[in-house]
């Protein structure tokens, strides 16, 4: 019996049927996931983008399980070899795995021993091997009935043979067989990897005598012994108990002990198992864990993106924007409060010009003239060098002026790409660069957008991991955020405006010329102007992109023009006007709807009003109280204005406070006016840093000095951690104390543990 992938998909993500098919109906619809969410909440339950995501992913896995078992089933039947027993395991089957190993024994195959064998016509004498019923007699004796000088096998031995190849391969393509063994490997299996050359020291010397069993190795491990491997440092294999294997085989396989054939067959299984079986165990095994680990840091390169593209913006700061270098010298730009260029040079503070005179000089007058509040300077090459620099000037000076170290992860890759180009024709590519870690400062994620998320580099063994589900998990997180947050129609680029829902980049781009052609959008509705944006995709997208100062106040927030006549029914029930939404809100806007349902049932007069107000005071005494009155009210509300109560309870949340970003809940940027060199370094100081990468083994933590110091999982908290993205997340403040300091290496090992 087929699966039914509805009911399948609320078993596994344990929610209601309901909300199952709802969702399915509404992704099959062509419905992005962002809209989904957003606006699409009673049917869905409120799952988030995540959830969505997540669920969408698995859909479409069981839909293509289904897919593929109607296929086989058709491909077998072709052959003649359809049987209702084998059709019903196929239809059971709820993995793909499993469909291929019930179809192996039929699929086309290239030449094989055992099919050379079969076209010799030695599968009657396989046949009767298979079927050990005979207990008297010579083998070879037997098999010499089945030599065929012409087309078949020329003696008795090379019969006997070809009837065991065929066997051994009846073995190996047997689904229970395979099934159990690899189940006995996944759990009683290993993984060994050992040196290429033991004399060559390399960054995988604690990989050279290396085991973990299969069901316990980490991620990170695989993917280091993966990279050692193509990289012809490691040799890595699968190591098995073979003997219990064979035993297993054989108690399988031989189930007549008096059978003429019995010694024959356990040589046989011994043939099976080291030509066919263990090979094609291995490499199962590796491709499986190398999925399995592929999938968890992708998930942490996911986690990873998001906490950087939900920084919070720096604003109404000017800034002077450093891109670090040696040779070439650092390139410097400054920026308005609003991202404007204003100036660029280049400056030589390291070396090996070492022009610590002429650098303070160049910075001084371009803060001055300029009144820059910020500087920020990019983590790479050079980085710790100029920061140095910068920090002495300061304080030389005394400015008011304090720095952050910025990443700057595919800088490189924005300032020379197509984007960089059209958007700064006249600018040389460093400049450009060094544009771009300022901008970064200032709203993270409207410049990290315009670069390809796999460039952004914040995770583990990025160039290892398959670039498509790399590429499908990171687009899916800049839709989400950008999504989340909202997007300015009138000056969002082409970049940013590409990430909004029902939004491609042909859209985006003619977005961006309408606003160049007339101006600036006055009103959503102005986008069905916009050629290829038609109803659906004005359906899709209308709700994310924001209008400041517009000429209706909802459409300067997150209110889909589709709840406007919901939206004004409760400004009208609660003496609300337009206008208290342009100018900031209004933050009583829950205690207003619950005055006017009590106002409703009251007498007429003063006693109304009185009455009505006194029905709020359980909301200012007692929070438990305030909470089921304030539900209560906003049910009948929802009720007389015809909209579900998640939508109505986003609709007062805009009126409560429009647009709000999201990312003010974000850690703020550590700004920093010194710096610390490896020499101050003692263990046990404690310092606030922030986190730079979050990976499977720990986070790396900047706390000022040269290189990130490493806080191992084990030292991330008191009790138990399974994953560091549990305790921490990219861009997080955090206390930590230097537990260990590796001079030579200039390593720092740092623990969030206060020292006892």
């Amino acid at each position: 019996m087929a699966i039914n992938i509805n009911e399948k998909l609320a078993e596994e993500f344990k929610i209601r049927l309901s909300q199952i098919e709802n969702t399915v109906a509404l992704i099959d619809d062509g419905n992005t996931i962002p809209f989904i969410a957003r606006y699409r909440k009673e049917a869905t339950g409120g799952l988030s983008d995540v959830e969505l995501r997540d669920l969408d992913e698995r859909l479409s896995y069981l839909k293509n399980l289904e897919e593929r078992k109607d296929e086989v089933i058709r491909l077998i039947d072709e052959q003649g070899k359809l049987t209702d027993e084998l059709t019903a395991r196929i239809q059971e089957a709820e993995i793909l795995q499993r469909v291929e190993d019930l179809y192996k024994p039929y699929k086309q195959k290239r030449a094989t021993r055992a099919s050379k064998a079969r076209e010799k016509g030695l599968s009657p004498l396989a046949d009767i091997i298979w079927s050990q019923q005979a207990t008297s007699g010579d083998p070879l004796e037997i098999a010499a009935a089945y030599i065929d000088a012409e087309t078949g096998a020329a003696n008795a031995p090379e019969a006997l043979v070809g009837a065991l190849d065929i066997i051994a391969e009846m073995i190996a393509d047997d689904p229970d067989i395979t099934a159990a063994l690899r189940e006995k490997t996944l759990k009683e299996g290993q993984i060994v990897s050992e040196a290429a050359d033991a004399s060559e020291s390399t960054v995988y010397d604690m990989y050279y005598e290396y085991a973990k069993p299969i069901a316990k190795i980490p991620d990170h491990g695989v993917l280091a012994v993966n990279r050692g491997e193509k990289e012809k440092k490691l040799k890595v294999h699968v190591r098995t108990a073979a003997e219990a294997f064979l035993s297993a085989i054989e108690d399988i396989i031989i189930t007549n002990r008096d059978s003429v054939f019995t010694d024959l067959l356990r040589e046989t299984v011994a043939d099976s198992y080291k030509r066919l079986i263990a090979p094609s165990l291995e490499r199962e095994m590796r491709a499986a864990l190398t999925e399995r680990a592929e999938a968890e840091a992708v998930k942490v390169f996911a986690k990873n993106t998001e906490s950087l593209l939900m920084a919070p913006p720096v604003k109404g700061l000017r800034v002077l924007a450093i891109d670090p270098g040696f040779r070439t010298g650092c390139k410097v730009a400054v920026l308005s409060e609003t991202g404007k260029l204003r100036a660029y040079t280049t400056i030589y503070p390291t070396e090996p010009k070492n022009d610590i005179t002429g650098t303070e000089t160049t910075l001084k007058k371009l803060i001055d003239k300029y009144d820059v509040n910020v500087v920020a300077i990019g983590n790479g090459t050079a980085s710790r060098e100029t920061e140095e620099v910068v920090a002495a000037f300061i304080a030389k000076n005394g400015l008011d002026v304090r720095y952050t170290i910025v990443n700057e992860a595919g800088a490189s890759v924005y300032s020379a790409s197509k984007v960089a180009t059209e958007e700064y024709p006249d600018l040389d590519v460093t400049t450009r660069g060094a544009m771009s870690l300022g901008r970064r400062l200032q709203d993270p994620m409207a410049e990290l957008v315009k670069i390809p998320p796999q460039s952004i580099g914040v995770g583990q063994y990025q160039h290892d991991i398959n670039k498509g589900l790399l590429d499908r998990a990171l687009t899916g997180v800049v839709e989400n955020c950008v999504n989340r947050v909202g997007v300015d129609l009138n000056t969002a680029s082409a970049s940013l405006l590409s990430y909004v829902a029902g939004v491609n980049a042909a859209i985006a781009k003619n977005i961006v010329a309408w606003r160049e052609e007339n101006g600036r959008f006055d009103d959503r509705r102005q986008l069905k102007k916009v050629p290829k944006l038609g109803d659906r995709a004005f359906d899709q997208c209308a709700g994310f992109l924001r209008i400041s100062d517009g000429k209706n106040p909802l459409d300067g927030t997150s209110v889909h023009p589709e709840s406007y006549g919901a939206a004004a029914e409760i400004l009208t029930r609660t003496s609300v006007g337009e206008s208290d939404i342009s100018a900031g809100g209004v933050p009583d806007i829950e205690e207003r709807i619950c005055a006017a349902y009590a106002e409703r049932k009251a007498p007429s007069g003063d006693r109304a009003r009185v009455k009505g107000f006194a029905a709020l005071a359980p909301l200012m005494t007692d929070d438990r109280h305030s909470e089921a009155k304030l539900g209560e009210c906003l049910k009948k509300l929802a009720a007389d204005i015809g909209v579900g109560l998640p939508t109505l309870r986003d609709i007062v949340a805009e009126i409560r406070k429009p647009a709000r970003d999201p990312r003010e809940d974000a850690p703020p940027v550590v700004f920093r006016r010194d710096v610390k060199s490896f020499e101050d370094m003692k263990v046990g100081m404690e310092f606030t840093g922030t986190v730079r990468n979050v990976v499977d083994f720990g986070a790396f933590v900047d706390i000022g000095v040269k290189n990130d110091g490493l806080v191992h999982i084990s030292r991330m908290s008191d009790r138990y951690v399974r994953h560091p993205m549990d305790v921490v997340s990219v861009g997080d403040t955090v206390n930590v104390w230097i537990v260990s300091i590796d001079a030579e290496k200039q390593k720092i090992g740092l623990s969030m543990r206060k020292p006892q």
